[in-house]
């Protein structure tokens, strides 16, 4: 039998890259591909489902659907700031509650629900992966600018929070393999406003992106749990 892979975000260019290039693996049999308003596939592995970040219910729905046990969760969702609403902060005075609570909302109690309810559907027997999209500007050791405070904060929390589930399934599931991933500056809407003074070589599409993360991905072993990879696979500090 083969794999079966969950993947959140995949209206987005990183999400919608994972599935395509996850869909050309042989091993995989089945990939469940989650959005906020999914559309019909006609591809045979592809299962499209409905979620939302901020409703658990959602999230509890979408585990309840699946048959079996999951090979890969893949947490691909992410808010740098809301358009048309406050940008990025380059000082403290400009913290709005309201956003900076969005956005833990989405980058950090979000995943933290997906892996409360997909966590127990990973193999106790096997290798298996949990993984979510984070930053490299949410390490703490090495912020060097400041700024952006809650992106950085949402991200750093992620972070603390995969590190807690990577030492709660070492006592259960100890092949399974949590991380933390930073993709690079990918071309996408959430970047396009920050891109200037990108290297063009550093500029990735959402295909280099996906396809970089997958084969670190490929790389980790159960030690490897609990860290922050970047796109390269060198292990980043928190």
């Amino acid at each position: 039998m083969g794999k079966q892979i969950v993947v959140f975000g995949t209206s987005g260019g990183i999400g919608n890259a994972l599935v395509a290039q996850l869909s050309a693996d042989p091993s995989i049999a089945r990939i469940h591909a989650g959005s906020r308003r999914p559309t019909a596939s006609t591809h045979a592995k592809r299962m499209p489902f409905a979620f939302d970040l901020q409703d658990e219910a959602s999230i509890a729905r979408a585990a309840a659907g699946i048959e079996g046990q999951v090979d890969l969760v893949f947490v691909a969702t992410g808010m740098l700031h809301r358009s048309g609403g406050p940008a990025p902060e380059k000082a403290l005075r400009a913290i709005d509650p309201a956003a900076m609570a969005e956005l833990f909302a989405v980058n950090a109690i979000g995943p933290a629900l997906i892996a409360k309810h997909f966590a127990p559907l990973l193999p106790r027997d096997r290798r298996s992966v949990f993984a979510a999209l984070s930053a490299k500007v949410g390490s703490i050791a090495d912020n060097r600018l400041g700024g952006w405070h809650s992106y950085r904060a949402s991200k750093a929390a992620l972070n603390m929070l995969l590190v807690n589930l990577a030492i709660e399934l070492r006592r259960t599931h100890p092949q399974a393999i949590v991380a933390a991933l930073h993709p690079g500056t990918v071309d996408t809407g959430l970047s396009a406003p920050f891109q200037r003074g990108v290297a063009p070589e550093k500029l990735f599409s959402s295909a280099q992106s996906a396809g970089y993360l997958l084969d670190v991905l490929n790389h980790l072993t159960p030690a490897d749990s609990g860290g922050l990879f970047a796109w390269d696979g060198s292990r980043l500090p928190y």
